[in-house]
């Protein structure tokens, strides 16, 4: 691993690192901001875990320069980890639109040529990238983790803790998009990286794994009604539709006269903060 930034915020430290990565096969970027409580290192205190997964178009950068998220997680001890939305380099296969290929990653492990040898999203979330967390970053209580994430990024965020019941103790979203099988830009997605059968899409698509029996718990969404994207693409109803006739329990709060920007985001990120916060130190 390697150390391009470091930085102190808030009595704690937000660091940029890269390594490369086998699942991908390129060189993956993430962001991890340590509050104050982590020093000490292996003979410090544990600390639950905050994933963050941002949308399209974006890196980690977004989210560092742009959450507002510092504050706090230095307040109630939370460690702050973004990683990037796709594998990039020039050995990468690219496409010209802004909503697939680099950039666009879904995370999802592809299965279409080009894109399944680098396209591996999904294994690099979940397996790759907490391992390298877990090894390199003493103070991170890997038995206490929770995610969040921003539009594509809200999507991974749900479907990840659907497949994954027993690793996080809380999810919440910033305008997920809910059923990617439903909406254009999930359609081009899963249809170029998975191919055409549907039934492989199932689980990458948040309301198709609640109607197929998966568990979910603690979970919180916050949507704009000014959002440009709310009617076509992140479909926020069908997810509210698919918890109630599952019986699971969602917040699910429409939020007035907000779009779909980080105006929107780091507005309520402190509020994401401390929720989960709540569940993962209760």
């Amino acid at each position: 691993m390697k150390t391009i930034s470091e930085n102190r915020a808030f009595g704690g430290v937000q660091g940029v690192y890269s390594h490369a990565s086998a699942e991908t096969g390129t060189e993956m970027t993430f962001a991890v901001y340590l509050p104050p409580q982590a020093e000490g290192g292996a003979d410090g205190r544990k600390l639950p875990v905050l994933w963050y997964l941002s949308g399209l178009t974006c890196t980690h950068a977004n989210v560092t320069d742009k959450g507002e998220y510092r504050a706090a997680c230095a307040e109630h001890g939370i460690i702050f980890i973004a990683p990037d939305t796709s594998p990039r380099g020039d050995d990468v296969p690219d496409d010209d639109a802004y909503d697939f290929a680099k950039g666009a990653g879904f995370y999802v492990d592809a299965a279409q040529d080009p894109w399944a040898a680098n396209f591996r999203m999904r294994s690099y979330i979940e397996q790759e990238l907490p391992a390298l967390i877990a090894e390199h970053f003493p103070s991170a209580d890997m038995q206490r983790q929770a995610i969040t994430g921003h539009s594509m990024g809200g999507h991974g965020a749900l479907t990840i803790a659907l497949r994954n019941p027993d690793r996080f103790k809380s999810v919440s979203a910033f305008a997920p998009i809910v059923s990617p099988i439903n909406c254009p830009w999930g359609q081009k997605a899963l249809g170029g990286y998975l191919g055409p059968d549907k039934t492989a899409w199932r689980a990458y698509d948040a309301c198709a794994l609640i109607e197929d029996g998966a568990p979910l718990s603690n979970l919180l969404v916050d949507q704009g009604t000014a959002d440009q994207f709310l009617k076509d693409e992140l479909k926020t109803g069908l997810l509210a539709l698919a918890c109630k006739k599952a019986g699971i329990p969602a917040q699910i709060r429409m939020q007035d006269g907000y779009d779909h920007s980080y105006y929107f985001i780091s507005t309520f990120m402190a509020d994401h903060v401390k929720w989960h916060a709540e569940r993962l130190t209760g």
